[in-house]
């Protein structure tokens, strides 16, 4: 790939865009809330709670019609992040009676929508719908109970940085779904790419068409297959079906897909609850009331729901050991901005009456020009320091849903990459870093967009520690934990324990450092949720 802006540069960003970007079409609106109160005014048994309080500690965001906490319920779910009114929804069409703890003032976890500015709401540490399973928006009605989908098309644009072009419009690559403008648009890079482009695509549909069925089913139960009774050995063979059909579709190919794929009441709980027998039992509240359960469901992360809510005197201390040491590193600075205008990009400028246009609806991809910066971000952080040059992708979902920000003004979300946990020489991630990141995250976008910084009418800045401690992300993971092969699909979190169950009977995990994994998908939460179903049945 040549490097720059010579005329046969390819956008670095671009050759994962079919990945990354294929399925991220759909921008996050306020559903989980709008869904969690449709679910309440139907009387389906889940009620919302809006009592606020500043305790950072699990409390319940399930109550009865008349305010009161029933001392005993079949399931109690901890942690009201995005998959749980699905995985809730789903108990409770099931027959089984749950209830649901959150630590915060709102619920929907990462992907909430907040209003941090006045007059401005954000998704705070979200910002796209990207993966959420079909079956679930038909089997749960999702549409009937208020769920807008706002499909974007084109979806992708990323704009140059090229110098020299006199009075010449900046080149940009603008991709979407119609495969001949895509491929007039790579041409503009290369014309040996644009034609590869569609094998390109067809090698990467067929892998998502190998992975799809192994989202919405349990893993193989590998204690089950290698410890258990003849009868849970093959039961768990049966298990295989969806794994042994994914290789059959990849074929001989698999090595080359090998390489590609290297409201709350004031009472708050404290511990999960178990009895004498070694059994989950429920969970204690913080002022020492309890809420009995036959089985406890944790959207919360590993570290959380293993190292902190849950008796260690029970749980086998290499199991313990092995969750303290899985990988939650993550580069990613969010920031939410409020603006009085379009962003006015020089390789795409607005229109007189700045009324957004398609590539405004897109995720825009700035500083990738070539594999250079986005290597250079990545040492900068393993330096122990901000990138100098971080790679930005920023989305505006007012352009799509104007009830997001007042007329004329707009929500702009911003993933930034590479900020690194923990500071070199000493320096805390204090008011003063935060702010000194984010200009110079904005003077980035200044350089694409002039203008950009005197738009800005506030902002929201989540650095790792921040995404940790405001959202209980270890590490400031939003997807709990790494996403590796190593931490995927059986050995999510753990092998052996990778079917929702864990040592403790009736402790189950279900947010995404469950299998499939995180990104709003609503898999985890599905899947668990027929898990727990079948073992209440057996009980």
């Amino acid at each position: 790939m040549a490097a720059g802006g010579s005329s046969s540069s390819l956008p670095v960003f671009s050759l994962l865009l079919p990945l990354l970007e294929g399925t991220k079409k759909l921008i996050a609106s306020k559903f989980l809330a709008e869904y969690w109160a449709e679910m309440a005014a139907s009387g389906r048994g889940l009620r919302r709670a809006m009592c606020a309080s500043p305790c950072p500690a699990w409390r319940p965001a399930h109550w009865e019609a008349k305010g009161r906490l029933k001392p005993e319920y079949d399931a109690v779910v901890i942690g009201a992040g995005p998959c749980v009114p699905l995985q809730a929804a789903y108990l409770q069409k099931l027959g089984v009676n749950t209830a649901v703890f959150e630590r915060r003032h709102v619920i929907g976890g990462a992907a909430v929508t907040e209003e941090i500015i006045p007059g401005f709401k954000f998704s705070r540490a979200s910002y796209l719908l990207s993966l959420l399973r079909p079956q679930i928006y038909t089997e749960l009605e999702l549409k009937k109970h208020g769920l807008r989908l706002h499909l974007r098309n084109p979806y992708s644009f990323t704009p140059m940085l090229e110098e020299g072009t006199g009075s010449k419009v900046p080149r940009s690559l603008l991709l979407g779904t119609d495969m001949v403008e895509n491929q007039k648009q790579i041409a503009q890079f290369s014309r040996k790419d644009a034609q590869a482009f569609p094998k390109y695509e067809a090698f990467m549909n067929r892998l998502a068409l190998a992975v799809d069925p192994l989202l919405d089913a349990a893993p193989v139960d590998m204690e089950a297959f290698w410890r258990g009774s003849l009868l849970q050995r093959l039961k768990s063979l049966s298990t295989l079906t969806p794994l042994l059909q994914a290789g059959r579709i990849l074929g001989v190919q698999l090595p080359q897909y090998y390489q590609v794929l290297t409201a709350p009441i004031t009472k708050t709980v404290a511990k999960v609850q178990v009895s004498s027998g070694g059994r989950v039992q429920g969970v204690v509240l913080q002022d020492g009331s309890e809420v009995r359960s036959k089985v406890v469901l944790s959207n919360a992360s590993p570290q959380i729901t293993f190292l902190k809510l849950t008796p260690q005197e029970w749980l086998p201390e290499e199991f313990v050991e092995r969750i303290s040491q899985l990988d939650t590193q993550s580069p990613v600075t969010k920031i939410n901005v409020a603006v009085d205008r379009l962003p006015d990009f020089l390789a795409a400028p607005n229109t007189a009456r700045g009324q957004p246009l398609p590539h405004h609806q897109c995720s825009v991809h700035l500083n990738c020009e070539d594999i250079t910066l986005l290597h250079q971000a990545f040492e900068d952080a393993m330096d122990g320091w901000p990138s100098h040059r971080p790679m930005i992708e920023l989305c505006i979902p007012s352009s799509l849903d104007p009830t997001l920000a007042p007329p004329g003004c707009h929500v702009i979300s911003i993933f930034t990459q590479y900020t690194p946990y923990t500071l070199a020489g000493g320096k805390v991630w204090d008011e003063k870093e935060r702010n000194t990141y984010a200009d110079k995250v904005f003077e980035c976008i200044e350089a694409y967009a002039p203008g950009f910084k005197s738009s800005v009418l506030g902002r929201d800045i989540l650095v790792p520690p921040d995404l940790e401690r405001i959202f209980g992300l270890p590490g400031g993971n939003i997807f709990h934990c790494a996403m590796g092969l190593d931490q995927l699909y059986f050995s999510r979190p753990l092998p052996l324990h990778s079917s929702y169950r864990c040592p403790l009977r009736g402790l189950y995990l279900c947010g995404s450092g469950a299998h499939p994994g995180g990104g709003v998908m609503g898999a985890a939460g599905r899947n668990a949720a027929h898990v727990v179903f079948g073992d209440l049945k057996s009980m």
